[in-house]
């Protein structure tokens, strides 16, 4: 049984983790993506954020001929090359994960590397199942940073359906004329604009009356209504089974006028992503798990177990690509200043949906400040009512800010818009820091007429009651 100073399971954000600091230790990196077709790096690099992002850029590309006219400039799509597109993107990415697990392997002479799924056979104990046979190995201290998957609905017929998920559908090798996404979160609405804009048509199943309905209302509503102009939404829906006939699959669903039928070429399921803490099998670790299945990490990133550590999407609500840097960064400085541990910040943690139109969001939405019996104000301001907003000729985006009446500090902001993602960093600057509104709108310049005026321009809107002293 091989013994080490310490394991990571996961290549993902866990692979930052191992600098020229850990030089002396002895490492294992436990992959089951290693070799041939390398995942080597992660969700993120991947099949997730990178990736979905490139493709994104090109579906932002073939939508900008349908907008221009209102411009007075005459702009035509001729045409979509899907192969082209998909492979300058994975022509970029896989490179960059073999690469990644060639310096592992070559450049990191302390470092291990073993392709295979790791589970946890008692504390701090493990097996790898590779290709040559299982390999047990234990460990001094081990990080648990082995993300998650897609989930899959339990609906009959699902599994011969030939369904794709978010790992899959971008390496298809054409366009289907048709699409079925079923799933109304940031994954299925952003795949939806991708495959809309570059030709296919797309019916999206939802269980609710609202497309990401864990937005603020205000901005899942705006959403809805615009997406509803681009795609076939069947809100208020539930599958009840799917089936495969030759080309075609069907997905029959419940609605409020009853039965309906679906048909399309190709079925997307983006219905969220599960923790792989069955596939390590964490229980067997002594791990505890929190109710909805992750692994249980304290605010250092520490598990129940001593000397074990989780981050990322196995451990983490957010299942966002930087919140696991950050707890990597927290893992790593705690394994190295075991005597000075450092805490995670997830107080304002941010995210963005990179559909049409994009939104950004950090802090509590309204109807979280309701809930909870948080005091609070709210401003709003259109893009419409901005100079740049002008040139744009944007009639739908806004933003949403809502503060504490007394001291005016930030409580939570939402975006819909134009570059959203980018508009929304000076107010989180602002949250993380405690610059109240009043001095963030008063305090500075605001370059006019750039979009930040947005921003700007909501902060002076907001009631607040009393001056500071």
């Amino acid at each position: 049984m091989r013994h080490y100073d310490l394991v990571i399971i996961g290549s993902g954000s866990g692979n930052s983790i191992v600098d020229e600091r850990f030089a002396e230790w002895d490492v294992a990196i436990v992959e089951k993506g290693i070799g041939p077709g390398s995942v080597y790096g992660g969700t993120c690099l991947n099949v997730g954020c990178i990736p979905t992002k490139m493709f994104v850029h090109a579906a932002d590309t073939a939508r900008t001929p349908a907008g221009s006219s209102r411009l007075g400039v005459d702009l035509e799509l001729r045409g979509v090359r899907w192969g082209e597109i998909r492979d300058r993107i994975f022509g970029r990415i896989d490179p960059i994960a073999a690469g990644g697990e060639r310096y592992r392997a070559e450049g990191s002479p302390n470092v291990t590397l073993l392709k295979g799924t790791a589970r946890f056979t008692g504390v701090r104990e493990l097996v790898v199942e590779t290709a040559a046979g299982p390999q047990a190995l234990t460990a001094d201290r081990i990080v648990v940073a082995a993300g998650s998957r897609p989930a899959v609905p339990d609906l009959p017929g699902i599994d011969t359906s030939g369904y794709l998920t978010s790992d899959t559908v971008m390496r298809l090798d054409e366009l289907p004329p048709r699409m079925i996404i079923m799933g109304t979160g940031f994954v299925g609405v952003e795949l939806a604009h991708v495959f809309s804009a570059l030709g296919v048509e797309i019916t999206v199943i939802g269980r609710s009356d609202l497309l990401l309905r864990h937005e603020d209302t205000d901005i899942a509503r705006r959403f809805t209504d615009l997406a509803g102009q681009r795609w076939d939404l069947r809100m208020d829906r539930t599958a009840s089974r799917v089936e495969r006939e030759g080309s075609l699959v069907r997905v029959y669903v419940d609605g409020p006028d009853g039965p309906e039928t679906l048909e399309a070429e190709e079925l997307l399921v983006a219905t969220g992503r599960v923790p792989n803490t069955d596939l390590i099998d964490a229980a067997a670790g002594g791990l505890k798990l929190t109710d909805d299945g992750r692994v249980y990490a304290d605010s250092t990133q520490a598990t129940s177990v001593e000397g074990v550590w989780a981050l990322g999407d196995i451990s983490s609500p957010y299942q966002l690509k930087h919140v696991a840097n950050h707890e990597a960064r927290v893992v790593q400085h705690n394994l190295l200043n075991p005597d000075a541990p450092i805490e995670s910040d997830h107080r304002y943690v941010p995210h963005a949906v990179f559909s049409a139109p994009k939104i950004a969001s950090v802090g509590l939405t309204e109807e979280q400040a309701r809930a909870a019996g948080i005091e609070y104000v709210c401003a709003t301001h259109a893009y419409a009512d901005i100079a740049y907003g002008w040139a744009m000729e944007d009639t739908t985006g806004f933003v949403k800010l809502l503060a504490d009446p007394i001291t005016g500090l930030l409580l939570g902001a939402h975006l819909i818009g134009p570059e959203a993602p980018t508009l929304i960093q000076p107010v989180i600057q602002a949250m993380h820091f405690g610059l109240d509104a009043r001095t963030m709108a008063r305090g500075q310049y605001w370059i006019h007429p750039a979009m930040p005026e947005l921003v700007e321009n909501a902060l002076l809107k907001l009631d607040l009651r009393v001056a500071p002293a």
